[in-house]
């Protein structure tokens, strides 16, 4: 454990040596300072870490047994966001984590435009202020996220080290998530694997976009179509990776973009009467089944959510009837 020292500011500096050589940094140095690896690597990003006198930023960096290092940790401060009695349906929770089933429409973290009114500041009213740290003061517990306008599940976090192990699960891609969504037309072949890599569009940096190998981020979606509609059809999206705005992107780059999804897709014209009837105006995507080992317990967790009104009433429109939770029929 390296040495502990306060400064006026309310910093705390750990510092010290590494006592073997060729490990990861953000390893040894979790190890050797009693943080997380998780907070490490927060620290790395944010140019608070020093090695042999120098700013490091690279976490797979391997120091050489005896160099010094030393930590500056930022006095704590309080969560920017606010608690909010803000009617929550919880799937599950224990003293670790809870899982969320999240209705359409609700911004998972505040940002600018959405300070308050969000799931982070319901779940700071329900767990009293006992979230995860290591997201940040405007992302406590936040593990991952779906969008605004994506209902269903996702699991917070309600200590560092659930975190860490979540974190873990979601790196290492054996999370299970399945995705229930409506697109446009007839994916043909009707099951298959999309891939891809996925960055910031640069064009429109609200906007994600598919870019050449070597760039953005590997993604990988497995699709399945399980009922046809009208010009339209019902799939199972299972996610091995988690790329912001994953699903859409990939089902608009074959020609099937989500219905409603105002961003990348084009609502066929034939269509635009019913969802104008309708008053459908997000994209059809839902969270329907989450599963992850639990990161304390090690005990396998599966959770299920059932099709929100808007999209069960979509479908029907659409000449198809409501499935079965991810799929089961």
């Amino acid at each position: 454990m390296g040495a502990d020292k306060s400064i006026n500011s309310g910093e705390r500096v750990l510092e010290g040596t590494f006592e073997n050589g060729g490990e990861r940094l953000d390893k040894a140095l979790a190890e050797a300072s009693g943080l997380s690896r998780e907070r490490v690597k927060a620290l790395l990003g944010v140019g608070r870490i020093y090695v042999a006198g120098k700013t490091a930023s690279q976490a797979s960096l391997k120091p050489a047994a005896g160099t010094p290092w030393r930590i500056v940790v930022p006095a704590t401060v309080e969560a920017e966001a606010r608690p909010q009695d803000i009617p929550l349906v919880i799937a599950y929770e224990d003293s670790d984590l809870i899982v969320v089933d999240k209705p359409a429409g609700l911004v998972v973290h505040p940002a600018a435009g959405n300070l308050d009114g969000t799931l982070v500041n319901a779940l700071l009213h329900h767990c009293a202020g006992q979230l995860s740290g290591i997201g940040g003061v405007a992302r406590p517990g936040i593990v991952h996220r779906i969008d605004k306008d994506t209902s269903g599940l996702l699991v917070v976090a309600k200590t560092d080290a659930a975190h860490e192990g979540l974190a873990a699960q979601f790196a290492d891609h054996s999370i299970e998530r399945a995705y229930l969504a409506v697109c446009g037309g007839h994916p043909a072949p009707p099951s298959g694997t999309i891939r891809g890599h996925i960055a910031r569009s640069t064009f429109d940096r609200k906007k994600m976009a598919l870019v050449d190998e070597g760039k953005g981020k590997h993604a990988v979606t497995h699709y399945r179509t399980l009922q046809r509609l009208d010009s339209a059809a019902l799939i199972e999206c299972r996610l091995e990776t988690g790329r912001t705005h994953q699903v859409r992107v990939q089902l608009a780059s074959i020609g099937h973009a989500l219905l409603g999804d105002p961003v990348y897709g084009r609502i066929p014209p034939r269509l635009r009467p019913l969802l104008s009837t309708l008053g459908f105006r997000r994209q059809a995507l839902h969270a329907a089944r989450l599963g992850f080992l639990h990161p304390t317990t090690g005990e396998r967790l599966a959770f299920s959510s059932d099709l929100p009104a808007d999209m069960r009433e979509l479908i029907e429109g659409l000449g198809g009837s409501t499935p079965g939770v991810a799929g089961s029929s």
